[in-house]
């Protein structure tokens, strides 16, 4: 039930590399699960110091990444729940930057945002497993577009798994040289 990919018209294009980022056969729930451990890890083992390095000037610190990946899967989440319970009215878009820059993230202990993190994640994973067939096939415009509960589905793991190479590909190296 979770696997069937959305086809194209289930998003907007903006979301394609999100969802292709969940392999084809893969399911979203498991990956969910999976990439949870791994952020928990990834920031984790980061020291107060290493999450308030941002790896180039006016980008975001690890803390912001942190707490940019709980909201945007509280927004996404929101969207699915929405749509699931077929509320037609439109919902509009976030401005990620905006929420980094409001969210003081760099002023809480990392602890306290790996905490809110896994706890986001919970109620992720509860949301989306208690969906049927039909209200994964159920639709909502978001942000000026169609989208799909189950695409949803795909695009909440598949944007973590883009915020996870940026952290090994532009952070690690600054963070661990």
């Amino acid at each position: 039930m979770h696997t069937t990919r959305p086809e194209a018209g289930d998003f907007a294009a903006f979301y394609e590399n999100y969802v292709a980022l969940v392999p084809a056969g893969h399911d979203p729930l498991a990956a969910l699960r999976a990439q949870s451990a791994e952020v928990l890890a990834t920031f984790g083992a980061l020291t107060e110091a290493q999450a308030l390095t941002a790896y180039a000037p006016g980008k975001w610190t690890p803390k912001q990444v942190l707490l940019h990946l709980a909201d945007a899967e509280r927004v996404f989440t929101y969207r699915a729940l929405r749509f699931a319970r077929a509320d037609d009215q439109p919902l509009a878009g976030f401005d990620e930057n905006a929420y980094a820059d409001a969210s003081e993230a760099n002023a809480r202990p990392m602890s306290d945002l790996l905490a809110e993190y896994a706890a986001t994640r919970a109620a992720t994973l509860a949301l989306f497993a208690g969906f049927t067939d039909a209200q994964l096939g159920r639709r909502g415009t978001a942000n000026g577009a169609a989208v799909t509960v189950r695409a949803l589905l795909f695009i909440v793991p598949g944007h973590e798994r883009h915020h996870l190479q940026v952290f090994r590909e532009r952070y690690a190296p600054v963070l661990h040289p």
